[in-house]
């Protein structure tokens, strides 16, 4: 649908996405997320601000820096005191479409879109592309990530306890 209609492929790529605890997380309502693009060494660092939901568009104050040394950065970052929580891997494909970025993610977890643009033109932008602004996940990848990852382990099957000795004696009495 995208090529249909002349959107313009900026790029692809694979990422890490580091989530982190540490200072100011208690006394600010900001996230803190290391990108490691591709492996590295090149990143991004991003804060993000609180969200809010307008007509199933979701605003948010984002500061980003682009590293060439994202694991400098990671050394950096736990020096400070701070802790990578947990991670996720993403692939992103990213395209322009009439002035909007639309971004699709592939994330174990499912596959998503996003669409980035000025606040008037998204919602009439995702209906174009049968999408329904009113379904909008309000939940961030961090999120669904942290969720997956509890779920993943709640799942899994305690492991088998095996008592060595009575192995040993197995095997002597064969």
């Amino acid at each position: 649908m995208l090529r249909k209609r002349e959107a313009q492929l900026v790029g692809r790529y694979k990422e890490e996405n580091f989530r982190f605890s540490g200072p100011g997380k208690s006394t600010r309502n900001a996230t803190l997320r290391l990108r490691v693009l591709n492996g590295g060494p090149r990143g991004v660092l991003t804060a993000k601000g609180p969200a809010t939901f307008v007509g199933g568009v979701k605003i948010r104050e984002e500061t980003e820096v682009e590293l060439a040394d994202v694991h400098a950065t990671l050394d950096l970052l736990q020096q400070l005191g701070f802790r990578v929580g947990w991670t996720y891997p993403k692939t992103r494909s990213m395209w322009m479409l009439d002035g909007v970025a639309v971004t699709l993610d592939v994330l174990e977890f499912g596959w998503f879109v996003e669409l980035e643009g000025p606040t008037t033109v998204l919602p009439e932008m995702a209906r174009s592309l049968g999408l329904d602004p009113n379904k909008a996940l309000r939940d961030s990848y961090s999120v669904m990530a942290k969720k997956h990852l509890k779920a993943k382990k709640l799942t899994k099957k305690p492991p088998i306890l095996v008592n060595p000795r009575a192995l040993q004696a197995e095997k002597t009495s064969s």
